[in-house]
Parts: structure tokens; C-alpha cells; sequence
């Protein structure tokens, strides 16, 4: 007898139904094959599925099964199959009868068996919920019960939490109950995110505090040299304090990442903060951009919509700093293998910490740099100039005062907070939403509009354009620099309320030019 289970596979973000085909012949020497350019983890699904079953207290069949996962040609992964093999195992064996008025073009399972029956954490199911959503109406979905919160989040899809095959066998034969899943409330926005750090713990440094502003308003990426110990990695880490909460749009792209990468927590329905990821200069590109022989996000998509922090940043190989120009550019990541490609939204604000020497103390007023020009020069080239053309923000994290570092003195209650900087930031976002909520392409910030939308947004007056056109003949700004300049001083316009860019916003984003 022959049963077809549907399922899908995952690629990158996109999905792409897979039908399991179970074939229970009643000729042929007992064995259990799995077709279809199965992968190693999908192949050892027949000692999961066999033992799963048998300890599920139901038989086994002694016969000739051959499982196919059509189509064909396309690769398939992961141990998501495991319950649609088992169920069509079930069904095609005879042991177990689909309800009267049961749909099951319209249903789709997906999940991993333990040895005892029982479902594990399943990555991608969110993306199954996007798939049902546009597949059919009124569809159903069978995921493990750990997993199912994220998929509940998705508008028009039955979702159905299952504990154990056993549990499911009972229910699809009627005897129990089990209630589909609700939905979480929905929420246009979420709960703030705990910084590591408050502004106000900062000693000093108001110019690359309000640097932060500028770039969490806007999107922009910020670069910040001077010596060690100077607090670039603190300011960093103070970030995330001062950054907007998610919007519900927002918070679903970066879950849909998060569940593809197997990241959620167990029971996580979406991903409530933005992300804040800081890796370690050894990381591979891998790592960095994503890969992989079924490639997965890599640290850049993983920071979609937030914070991609490289602290020492010519410690990274220079290589692994070269990648990040396309997704810095474009903000997705296009990962090529020979199999194909998949494409991952990478549109991330990128903060390095770097120093002006490899010793750390060159320009320091007090102690003295021991590093010779050619070291220094070598130093600097780990870092190209395409890359340092696209970013923002450039500034000094200067030595601070001994005054200033006291403790009877300098009071964080004299300094600006994260509470009061967050306040100015959010304000800025909604200006920019109301400004772009027209568009068909959707724009959350400043920094991704393109050239045409700079043209048609950011009305500059003409002092504050001849002040641009005066420092792009003395500086020689490449194209790229002319245009996010006015993207910066429009996101200073938006922080003082300010319809027009006016010279004094021009002038202060020029403060911000490369400085190294």
C-alpha cells in the first residue's frame, strides 16, 4: 500500500514541499529504504523511525518499505522527516485509518523522533507556518510540542502540538483530544532590551555618545579608535540600551533566521530583542557570512535588524573583513554552492572598536608609542579603504580625564542616560516610519534608503548644500561617501524634529568623516 505525507524542505528561508512517499509491499524480503538524495541524517531515520514505533507500543512491519521524499533531485536534510516516515509507516501498513473527512492535502508533519516515541526540538518550523499559511487555507500542521510556539504566531494555520507518536496515533483514531495551539497575543512592539552597560556609567566621551545616537537612529555604522582602556568595547556594549524595541514585522524576519539556524529557545515563539552579536576574531568566514554543504546564517544574518560588533577589528583576517562589503552594501548575503544558492537578509549596523597602533598608544598624551611607522602602516592596511568608505561614523575615543573618573565627581545622574538617549532614538524611528510608509519597498532607517529615495527625502537648504559641496572638493568624497553624508545629517534632522537638513546638521555630520 502506498501513503503520501506531506512535508517540506527547508532552503535558506525559502520552503519547498517534499512529499513522503511510504510504499509497504507484501512481496519482498523484509528491509526499510530510504530514496530521494537523502542526506546522512535523513538515511539514519530508519533506526529512529523502527524503534520509535516499536517502543510507541505499536508493530512494526516485517515487510519490504521503501520510503521516496519526492522530489528527487532536490537534497533533503535534517531529521524533520522522521514523523511523516513513521505516519506513513503506520498508514500504509494498515494499522492506523485517517478520520472520516480528514484532509491530508491540506496537513503537513514535520518533526524528529526520539528512540521513546516522543518529539524533539525541530528547527525551521516557523517556516513550515509561513509555508502552510500560502499553501492553503484552513491548513494543519503536526510539529513537535516544544517547538510549536513559534509556528503559532503565524495568522490562519491550524497548529496542532504533538508530545509523542503514540499521542498522535490516539488522536488522529479519535481517542484524544488534543486543542490546537493559540496564538500568542499580538503586540506591534516588545519589551525593552537589557543593555549591559548604562550610558550614564560612561565617564566622559559625549561625542562618541551622541555618535551612538546618531547611529542607532539611523541605522548607520560607527567606528571608534583610540587607545585601550579608553571605553570603545563599553560604549559598545551600551548599544543595545539605547536601540528601539522590535516591531512585530521586524521581530518575525529576524525569528524566521533564528528558527532556519536552530537558535530559538525551546517554547520560543519569536525573538523579542534585536539582535546584538559580537564574535571572536577567530571566527571562520563560515561563521561570518554563512555556509556549509546546506548553508546556515552566519553571524552578519544573525544580526539582521541589529548589532554586528567586531571589537579589535584588524585582529579579524583581512579576508573575513573583505566579505562583509557586499551585505555592508546590499543587506542580504547570497551563499553559492554547487547545489545552488540561498539568500539570507543580512542588514545589520556594524560598530568596530579598533586602536591607532598595534601597541594601542599612539597619540596617547601619556605614554608612549614603541610601534615603528612600517608596523603602523601595516597595521592600518588590514583594513581597506572600500570598507572604511562604507561607514558613518568615525570617532576619537580619547584618553579621559582623572577628573572626570572620580567618583565624588562626574555623577552618572549629571550624564546622559540610556533611558533619555532610547527616548530620542525611538522618536527618530518614527519619523522615518511615517516617512517611508508609502514606499513598496520597506525601509526602517535612514541608512538604507537608496540614491533615489536620498534625492526624493533629504531636502537640504542651500547653505547646507554648499557646505556639502565644499567639503566633497576638499575632502575628495567618493559617490558613496556623498550620498550616506546626507544620510547621516538627514538622521541628525530627524533627532532635532527638523523637516530640513540645515547647515548646523550638515556641519555636525561632517564631524563624523574618516579621521583615520
Amino acid at each position: 500500500m502506498l501513503i503520501k505525507i506531506p512535508s517540506i524542505a527547508n532552503i535558506g528561508l525559502e520552503s519547498v514541499p517534499v512529499d513522503v512517499e511510504v510504499d509497504v509491499a507484501s512481496l519482498g524480503f523484509p528491509g526499510f529504504t530510504i530514496v530521494g538524495l537523502a542526506s546522512k541524517a535523513v538515511e539514519e531515520a530508519r533506526e529512529r523511525v523502527k524503534t520509535a514505533i516499536v517502543n510507541s507500543k505499536l508493530d512494526f512491519p516485517p515487510r519490504k518499505i521503501t520510503v521516496n521524499l519526492a522530489p528527487a533531485d532536490l537534497p533533503k536534510d535534517g531529521a524533520a522527516y522522521d514523523l511523516p516516515m513513521a505516519l506513513g509507516v503506520l498508514l500504509a501498513s494498515g494499522q492506523l485509518q485517517l478520520p472520516k473527512g480528514f484532509d491530508l492535502t491540506k496537513s503537513f508533519f514535520y518533526g524528529e523522533l526520539s528512540l521513546d516515541g516522543s518529539l524533539r526540538p525541530t528547527k525551521g518550523i516557523l517556516l513550515l507556518g509561513l509555508f502552510a499559511q500560502k499553501c492553503a487555507v484552513n491548513s494543519t500542521i503536526f510539529v513537535p510540542q516544544i517547538s510549536a510556539p513559534e509556528a503559532s504566531v503565524v495568522a490562519g494555520v491550524k497548529v496542532i502540538p504533538i508530545e509523542t507518536l503514540s499521542r498522535l496515533v490516539e488522536y488522529l483514531l479519535g481517542q484524544r483530544q488534543i486543542e490546537p495551539l493559540k496564538a500568542p497575543l499580538r503586540r506591534e512592539s516588545f519589551e525593552e532590551q537589557v543593555a549591559e552597560f548604562d550610558l550614564a556609567e560612561i565617564a566622559g566621551q559625549e561625542q562618541a555618545k551622541r555618535a551612538l545616537i546618531i547611529a542607532a537612529a539611523g541605522g548607520h555604522n560607527l567606528l571608534m579608535w583610540g587607545p585601550p582602556g579608553t571605553g570603545k568595547t563599553m560604549l559598545s556594549r551600551a548599544l543595545p540600551g539605547i536601540l528601539p524595541p522590535l516591531s512585530y514585522n521586524e521581530a518575525l524576519e529576524v525569528t524566521r533566521i533564528y528558527s532556519v539556524a536552530g537558535l530559538l529557545s525551546p517554547g520560543q515563539a519569536l525573538v523579542s530583542s534585536r539582535p546584538f552579536r559580537a564574535p571572536h576574531h577567530g571566527i571562520s568566514a563560515a561563521g561570518m557570512i554563512g555556509g556549509g554543504s546546506n548553508p546556515l546564517p552566519g553571524e552578519v544574518s544573525l544580526a539582521h535588524l541589529g548589532v554586528l560588533f567586531l571589537d579589535e577589528m584588524p585582529e579579524f583576517q583581512r579576508s573575513l573583513i573583505e566579505s562583509l562589503r557586499q551585505p555592508m552594501e546590499d543587506g542580504v548575503v547570497e551563499i553559492v554552492r554547487v547545489a545552488g544558492h540561498v539568500k539570507y537578509p543580512a542588514s545589520f549596523t556594524l560598530v568596530a572598536a579598533i586602536n591607532p597602533c598595534p601597541c594601542g598608544y599612539l597619540g596617547h598624551p601619556k605614554r608612549e608609542c614603541k610601534c615603528s611607522d612600517r608596523q603602523i602602516a601595516k597595521y592600518r592596511t588590514r583594513i581597506s579603504g572600500p570598507i572604511l568608505d562604507r561607514v558613518d561614523l568615525f570617532v576619537n575615543v580619547s584618553v579621559v580625564e582623572t577628573e572626570k573618573l572620580s567618583i565624588t565627581t562626574g555623577s552618572p545622574e549629571q550624564r546622559t542616560s540610556s533611558k533619555d538617549a532610547k527616548k530620542q532614538v525611538i522618536n527618530a524611528r518614527q519619523v522615518q516610519k511615517r516617512r517611508f510608509s508609502k514606499e513598496r519597498r520597506v525601509i526602517y532607517t535612514n541608512s538604507q534608503m537608496r540614491n533615489s529615495d536620498v534625492k526624493k527625502y533629504c531636502q537640504l537648504t542651500p547653505e547646507g548644500e554648499n557646505l556639502l559641496k565644499l567639503a566633497a572638493d576638499r575632502f575628495d568624497f567618493s559617490a558613496r561617501s556623498y550620498f550616506r553624508l546626507i544620510k547621516v545629517s538627514r538622521t541628525i534632522a530627524d533627532l532635532s524634529a527638523s523637516e530640513q537638513i540645515l547647515p548646523v546638521h550638515m556641519a555636525e555630520a561632517l564631524q563624523y568623516k574618516q579621521i583615520i
